[in-house]
């Protein structure tokens, strides 16, 4: 394991001049866990923190999904439906909540990405629009005046509302949206009366031990707990270190922090229906995965598993499941290159397959 790791890595980086950073591997299986990496400075531990991007949306589905499952709300209700037992709707009665076909937009559509919510991270505003930031990311325009400014879900969802922006009629397409899981954050907070990372902690982290593990609000809060693994974003050849970053525009889609054995225990625990959700919900979750749609807060790759891909300024990560072997497998990667993004995380999923075939589990399915 750790020669074929070294040996991808080496190869992949030799074609990336100026390249920074590393790789490790964390492998949960009904023989044991194994480890391995290459490159980096802090060597063979489970427990070095890293930012796990996109892995957060299965946290905030599995929120979702737990409300469900509680009676507290219906996917399938709209998102201007009252919350049951309230006179209160699921999103606010605001102009910042007044997004473009708001009256057809249901709960499941909007964890599945087919509600045509704008992305405002990783869409640029029009150059048509009326704002000061028409033509540019909202997040970038923001931040270039102040580096530690808090975001907020009524903020990221107002731009969205105020510019009117939206890709499509709900349910008639599909366009991945982290601004929808924005959306998401606040009716968990609607529905739970609670802040989006005092639930998710309180129902979800400590109750599966995940004590490694964090959601950041504060745009103050740009550091990692040590250890840590430093993360490098490479781009047109060179490479930035980008360890520190404001992450509240990405609340409940992209602000996690942990570690390979958190994630990996929270995955393994999640797809056994263990974690909260039980199985016939994860069962839910999954629907439609198998034929390549991206299911509520998950997907999956063949040979590897459920779960879900995450990447950042700094950090690329693979956290999936194979049920049929129990295996588990857990990458993430100091580095990522938005250069080749695609074939990069091509690459990392292939590295894991190759894991599991070493490791004496079949790759194929």
């Amino acid at each position: 394991l750790n020669d074929m790791v070294k040996a991808r890595w080496s190869s992949y980086i030799a074609a990336h001049p100026s390249w920074e950073g590393g790789v490790y591997i964390y492998i949960m299986t009904p023989k044991g866990n194994y480890f391995s990496s290459s490159d980096l400075s802090n060597g063979n531990k489970s427990n070095v923190h890293f930012r796990g991007a996109s892995c957060t949306k299965m946290f905030t589905a599995a929120g979702i999904m737990l409300l469900h499952q509680q009676g507290r709300l219906n996917i399938n209700d709209k998102i201007t439906a009252l919350i049951p037992g309230s006179t209160e709707p699921y999103v606010p009665s605001t102009a910042d909540y007044n997004i473009p076909n708001k009256g057809d937009i249901t709960i499941k559509m909007v964890l599945n990405h087919r509600a045509g919510i704008w992305d405002i991270s990783n869409s640029a505003i029009p150059p048509t629009a009326e704002a000061p930031y028409k033509g540019q990311s909202y997040i970038g325009y923001v931040e270039e005046k102040d580096p530690l400014h808090t975001f907020t879900f009524d903020e990221l969802v107002g731009v969205v509302a105020s510019n009117h922006l939206s890709y499509f009629k709900p349910d008639t397409s599909y366009h991945y949206s982290d601004t929808g899981y924005s959306l998401l954050g606040k009716i968990i907070e609607r529905v739970s009366g609670k802040k989006y990372g005092e639930f998710i902690t309180q129902n979800l982290t400590l109750p599966n031990g995940l004590t490694q593990t964090s959601f950041p609000y504060l745009g103050s809060d740009q550091i990692i707990p040590a250890p840590l693994v430093k993360g490098y974003s490479y781009f047109k050849g060179k490479a930035y270190d980008t360890t520190q970053d404001n992450m509240t525009p990405h609340v409940a889609e992209g602000n996690v922090i942990s570690t390979l054995s958190d994630l990996g225990n929270w995955t393994r625990k999640m797809f056994r229906g263990e974690a909260g959700p039980n199985p016939a919900t994860v069962a839910m979750m999954k629907e439609g995965t198998d034929k390549g749609a991206y299911g509520l807060g998950l997907s999956y790759v063949k040979g590897l598993g459920f779960g879900h891909d995450g990447g950042h300024a700094g950090y690329a990560t693979v956290a999936k499941y194979d049920p049929k072997q129990d295996v588990t497998v857990i990458i993430s990667a100091g580095a990522i290159s938005f250069d080749d993004i695609y074939n990069y995380y091509n690459f990392l999923h292939d590295m894991g397959r190759e894991a599991k075939t070493i490791l004496g589990y079949s790759a194929g399915e």
